[in-house]
């Protein structure tokens, strides 16, 4: 495919995955880099689409997502690898076109690919709080390093431990949300030990050890929220401003729904359901998911 077609295949793919993030990256985006936002959104969410087939044995699983890091790795390198799909052709055009004294695309891209591979293999197994820690801090690395390439490229985001704290937030927040429908896809998002101490299996939302869990997640991600917004409201770029401002608006309403649940989880909140709507597709598809990968909105 030439770049004309690749362009449309990648405005289509995010466009179709949901409104809300098509215009974040259309309207928020610096005009000079929307197609490459469009295109690393398309990229990986084709590899979690991918990653997420239910019918596809664990070792092919793997091995996919082995042949995307070696993709990664051989264009870094300066290969040029022949007999790509489409969709590892916007892989190509991003890395061939990144401009590497920033940092945060390479940032985003490295960090998104750990996360898919460890998406690949945790998926029917449980995981430690280690893991759960790791996994989170690699997304919420690779989303900010990520949104502050594409959004206010030339502007300084400030150094702050703070930096990365509203995205932490969005990743629990957003694996408290989908943790039902999770479940029923074989990806457990509570720890093993919490599991095991309290004699309780993945599915137990009801159970009051498993509510008591939610109960401390949802008070960490208030918690980065709180934290993170003041760092968000120390930048002096409009757009950014914008969007880390609506980031976490979208996500606190889930945690305002999680609390007057009482801590127990389900399969749908509100802030979903207004999405299916907009777009008729829904959102297991609509990022790749769990992640909430470029906007944080899966």
């Amino acid at each position: 495919m030439d770049g004309t077609d690749l362009d449309v295949l990648a405005a289509g793919v995010t466009k179709a995955g949901g409104r809300q993030s098509y215009y974040t990256i259309r309207w928020l985006v610096d005009r000079d880099l929307v197609r490459e936002g469009m295109r690393a959104y398309a990229y990986f969410r084709w590899l979690d689409d991918v990653v997420d087939v239910s019918a596809t044995p664990r070792h092919q699983r793997l091995e996919f997502g082995s042949r995307q890091k070696s993709l990664m790795d051989r264009l870094y390198a300066g290969e040029t690898p022949n007999g790509l799909r489409p969709e590892e052709e916007l892989l190509v055009g991003l890395i061939r076109r990144e401009r590497r004294e920033h940092g945060g695309l390479g940032s985003y891209l490295r960090n998104m690919m750990a996360v898919m591979e460890f998406d690949a293999r945790r998926r029917g197994r449980l995981i430690t709080r280690a893991e759960l820690d790791e996994y989170t801090r690699t997304l919420a690395t690779a989303v900010m390093d990520g949104l502050s390439y594409f959004i206010g490229h030339d502007y300084s985001y400030p150094a702050s431990p703070a930096r990365y704290l509203a995205v932490t937030g969005a990743h629990v927040c957003h694996m408290l949300r989908d943790t039902v429908e999770d479940v029923q896809a074989g990806y457990y998002n509570i720890p093993r030990n919490v599991l095991e101490a309290a004699r309780i299996s993945p599915a137990d939302v009801e159970a009051p050890a498993y509510r008591e869990w939610v109960a401390g997640r949802v008070s960490l991600a208030r918690k980065c929220f709180r934290e993170g917004k003041r760092y968000i409201l120390q930048l002096r770029h409009l757009r950014a401003l914008v969007a880390g401002l609506a980031y976490c608006a979208r996500f606190e309403r889930v945690l305002d729904q999680i609390e007057r649940d009482g801590f127990r989880l389900r399969a749908d909140y509100r802030e979903r359901r207004r999405v299916v709507r907009n777009d008729g597709r829904g959102l297991p598809r609509s990022l790749p998911r769990r992640a909430s990968r470029l906007t944080g909105a899966r």
